[in-house]
């Protein structure tokens, strides 16, 4: 059921009224006693889920109890990042997730059905896994928070996913992402139905129907100062709020007009800024590569800046094989999961080595602001020099697309890749 729907290609929400379409949809669903917000971390900034936790929380007071951000794999968020993303809210409200412990299974989807949506490529079964506190902690309404927007591993980002691999654990976050990978990645990327998306709505219909879970789905874009200068903002261009597949397929549907860019002619090259305060591992940084391999020319260049970038993974397992086997490419990846056992055990891992790599078609010169030309060179990309980078492609002066140096490069910029996808018109079919 829808509880709230407001948006369009033109729309761009105020907070207020943000607030406002939240507190319209909480109306609807009637009194609740015990509350959990499940938002994004940091790496979804832009998403709005910021202000929407601060809005429930204005709106149920005590009766939320907890705030789970959906951190997946990634690292718990610090108390800076808190901070910036979530301001003020009570700090004993927010609870970190552990993708390996405290968790529960709510059912399996049987092999056969992940050997049919691959094609035959594999063959397992596939957990149902989430949080305790989602399964087990009595709450009433499980609140989701997030963005729909293009995604490398599902097509579109949130909705069901948000629960099941946000919050989920080792085996079903590393079964869905190697299932994402295998399919391929540019089948997937901007459409609203795949085979990963399949297993999860599979799993919230077969497993989930008993969980009090309502979803609360923003849309949002990039768009140019209002000024005409450099730089851009963020518009907010839709909230859909409701408790089943319809408000997910609403919400896609307006981020496949505002955030897939097709374009006639492949790019030669491409500049990538990727915001510190988001992005300190190539593991969320690498979304500079999903998100535009689709449009760069063969022999082409993407170049990535990353000032805040530290590392490769999230955690110290995925930094260590990512280290080991770098971004070398589909063939390679498949042969290093037969071969390592370490790496076979961690599909996940597995699944981001394919999808950071270029697959030989262009070259990516990284600029990772906190490590080193010999670490970026380990793994497969060409480094490139942080200061000298900013220096010759100033981020704070460019505006996203086409842009001219003062000696007459011309360059493609995207301020923010995460905001979108950008593919050259024939290689993107629905």
């Amino acid at each position: 059921m829808i509880y709230y729907e407001a948006g369009g290609k033109d729309t761009d929400l105020s907070p207020a009224e943000l607030a406002a379409g939240l507190s319209t949809a909480l109306d609807a669903l009637g009194p609740r006693k015990r509350v959990i917000a499940v938002p994004p971390d940091i790496t979804r900034l832009p998403s709005q889920a910021g202000p929407l936790t601060r809005a429930a929380y204005e709106y149920y007071g005590d009766r939320l109890t907890d705030i789970l951000p959906a951190i997946g794999t990634h690292h718990p968020m610090s108390e800076a990042q808190i901070e910036l993303m979530y301001g003020d809210l009570p700090r004993s409200l927010f609870r970190v997730h552990d993708w390996q412990h405290g968790l529960a299974t709510l059912g399996r989807l049987p092999a056969s059905r992940i050997e049919a949506l691959s094609e035959g490529k594999l063959s397992y079964d596939w957990p149902a896994q989430v949080s305790e506190r989602i399964a087990t902690g009595g709450h009433d309404l499980i609140l989701s928070i997030g963005q729909v927007v293009p995604h490398e591993v599902i097509g579109m980002a949130n909705y069901n996913k948000n629960i099941f691999v946000g919050t989920g654990g080792t085996e079903g976050i590393a079964k869905s992402h190697y299932l994402g990978a295998v399919y391929g990645m540019e089948r997937i990327m901007g459409r609203a139905d795949s085979p990963v998306r399949a297993v999860l709505n599979d799993a919230s219909e077969r497993f989930a129907q008993h969980l009090p879970i309502v979803y609360a789905l923003t849309v949002v874009e990039s768009v140019a100062a209002e000024d005409g200068g450099a730089g851009s903002r963020l518009a907010v261009r839709g909230l859909f709020v409701g408790d089943d597949h319809e408000v997910f397929y609403r919400a896609s549907a307006l981020a496949r007009e505002v955030n897939v860019f097709l374009i006639d002619e492949p790019l030669p090259k491409v500049v990538a800024y990727m915001d510190p305060r988001e992005y300190s591992s190539t593991w969320v940084g690498n979304k500079a590569i999903y998100r535009t391999r689709m449009a760069i020319a063969d022999g082409g260049e993407l170049v990535v800046i990353a000032p805040g970038v530290r590392q490769f993974g999230e955690n110290e397992l995925f930094d260590r094989l990512i280290a080991k086997h770098g971004y070398r490419g589909t063939d390679a990846t498949l042969e290093a999961v037969r071969t390592d056992p370490e790496l076979g055990s961690t599909l996940s891992a597995a699944a981001h080595l394919i999808h950071g790599s270029s697959e030989g078609r262009f070259t990516i010169r990284y600029a990772a602001g906190e490590m080193s030309a010999d670490q970026i060179a380990s793994v497969g990309f060409t480094p490139a020099d942080i200061d000298a980078t900013l220096a010759r492609y100033d981020v704070t002066a460019m505006t996203d697309g086409w842009n001219t140096m003062s000696d007459g490069e011309r360059v493609f910029f995207i301020s923010n890749p995460a905001l979108g996808l950008w593919a050259v018109r024939d290689r993107f079919t629905d």
